[in-house]
């Protein structure tokens, strides 16, 4: 689990996301280490939510990448006029771009609420209720939008660790 103190500087100072990557590079050098597992061991492995075998921890540009986007329509729905009125920009780089993320993450759940609910397990229909973009309120919209970007983040994790088939 992170700390809050330690991500808080990730999110307030401009840092791209190819330098957390690197932080986290050097950091699971030493988990895996501490863990006792090969260094080759995929980052897949230790992250991911949909596998089999969960281990409590997170990864930091996870982390990272949520926290920005928390803080984006924190910043565009602010109460303050003065904040209104500049519009602060967050830098992420040139790999990853917050606007685009959350742009994607909203068009994505407008689109499963045009779709609407489907049966994705063995489940009734029925059995589980769905949280519509048009009829929440901004901070439920917020948390949509962060775990609509969670859950691609842990796609992307999937599709990795299925082209890598000899780590099983």
């Amino acid at each position: 689990m992170l700390i809050p103190e330690l991500l808080w500087p990730l999110l307030v100072y401009d840092i791209c996301s190819s330098t957390v990557e690197a932080i986290e590079a050097k950091i699971n050098k030493y988990t895996r280490k501490w863990l006792g597992v090969p260094p080759g061991l995929a980052d897949v492995a230790m992250y991911c939510r949909k596998v089999k075998l969960k281990l409590p921890m997170k990864s930091i540009l996870e982390e990272y990448k949520c926290g920005k986007a928390r803080l984006l329509p924190m910043l565009e729905e602010s109460d303050d006029p003065v904040v209104k009125t500049v519009q602060p920009s967050l830098k992420t780089g040139r790999k990853w771009k917050v606007t685009e993320a959350v742009d994607e993450a909203k068009k994505c759940l407008k689109m499963k609420e045009v779709i609407g609910q489907t049966q994705t397990d063995r489940r009734g229909l029925g059995s589980t209720t769905a949280k519509w973009w048009s009829k929440t309120e901004d901070k439920e919209k917020r948390d949509m939008v962060i775990d609509e970007i969670r859950n691609k983040e842990a796609s992307t994790q999937v599709q990795k660790a299925v082209k890598q088939p000899q780590q099983g």
